[in-house]
């Protein structure tokens, strides 16, 4: 008998050790998921929103403290030179931050005017390839907006279309089938072909006519890009067979016209002298909108002879003419090549009537 009660003792304490042991680890597994205590979670959201709360009292407790000193000048200095304080906008020491005040008035920048740059070509040049690829990387250079319109003659060569397409230039080609016996009709016909082209598109910006052989300064496009109405400038004429250079165009003050260079000028036919097709540019609403610069309507016999239109009303008052650059006219940004080759452009003018 003892011995089956020793044995029924031992499976009870075996079976409370085993359910003790499973109550503690069931307990212990729940616990290790239970979220943290709600003492700490919100003794440290006490101590988050008490420290965005008082940090900008400990710069105004210095400060004042720093001013109830007997030495607050020096020590004033010292915490100055360690921490800069802030003052408040409404002290009178302090002022707005002007850099703000200095960008909001500086003028805003202007848009660059569109150049629109008009190159004939004509069909006695057989160096025209030649120099349409020298004037090319010469546009090239010049900052956007321009607008080259080319205008050449109905041909079976493409060369002038291949070499527009790589110069990576924004341009208009335009191509007339008119056929023409006298080299200088035929340049004032293209000349007339572009200016309709821009009559009618509208295109507003400054008008140039250059020519083949001409070569610039780069500085000369941003000076071009000045002109309000009609602009002129002095420009080289470098002759191949001559030492010597001839100077064409104005004689200026500052801006302003008050003579020429004579050359070439036949009193009996002309009344004032003659002006390079290169050496003036004017605004292009001329064209289009002639009426605000108090000009009646274009007419058809206008739009049919647009440059004789234009030389008309640049030399009909000098007082229209701006020489540029204004503050230098007399300085030379333009030079001409007078070649043996290219004779049907070597010597064209206009002439005022």
């Amino acid at each position: 008998m003892g011995s089956l009660e020793r044995s029924r003792k031992k499976v009870q304490l075996w079976k409370k050790a085993t359910v003790h042991f499973g109550l503690c680890f069931v307990m212990g597994f729940f616990t290790g998921f239970a979220p943290a205590g709600k003492a700490s979670v919100f003794s440290s959201h006490v101590v988050a929103s008490n420290k965005s709360q008082s940090m900008p009292q400990p710069v105004e407790m210095r400060h004042q403290q720093v001013a109830s000193t007997p030495h607050a000048g020096n020590v004033n200095r010292s915490l100055m030179a360690e921490s800069p304080v802030p003052t408040p906008s409404s002290s009178k020491e302090s002022k707005p931050a002007k850099p703000l005040e200095k960008e909001e008035t500086e003028p805003k920048l202007l848009p660059r005017r569109l150049a629109i740059i008009v190159t004939p070509i004509s069909t006695e040049d057989p160096y025209q390839g030649v120099f349409l690829r020298r004037l090319a990387n010469t546009i090239r250079l010049v900052p956007p907006p321009l607008l080259w319109i080319v205008v050449e003659g109905q041909s079976d060569s493409d060369e002038v279309s291949e070499v527009l397409r790589k110069t990576g230039i924004m341009y208009r080609h335009l191509v007339f089938k008119e056929n023409f016996t006298d080299p200088e009709a035929e340049l004032d016909h293209e000349r007339n072909v572009a200016l309709r082209h821009i009559e009618q598109h509208r295109l507003s910006g400054i008008v140039h006519f250059a020519a083949l052989s001409n070569v610039y300064d780069l500085g000369f496009f941003d000076e071009l890009r000045q002109i309000e109405v009609f602009g002129t400038w002095p420009m080289a004429l470098l002759s191949a067979n001559r030492n010597k250079v001839t100077i064409e165009g104005p004689v200026c003050d500052s801006s302003q016209v008050i003579g020429w260079h004579l050359k070439k000028m036949n009193s009996k036919t002309d009344s004032r002298p003659p002006i390079h097709i290169s050496s003036f540019g004017f605004n292009s609403s001329i064209l289009w909108d002639p009426e605000r610069w108090g000009r009646p309507s274009s007419t058809q016999q206008t739009s049919q002879n647009s440059i004789k239109f234009v030389k008309q009303v640049a030399l009909e008052d000098e007082t229209k003419l701006k020489g540029i650059p204004p503050e230098d006219c007399s300085k030379i940004m333009l030079w001409r090549l007078n070649l043996p080759v290219s004779k049907s452009s070597s010597h064209r003018r206009i002439h005022g009537r």
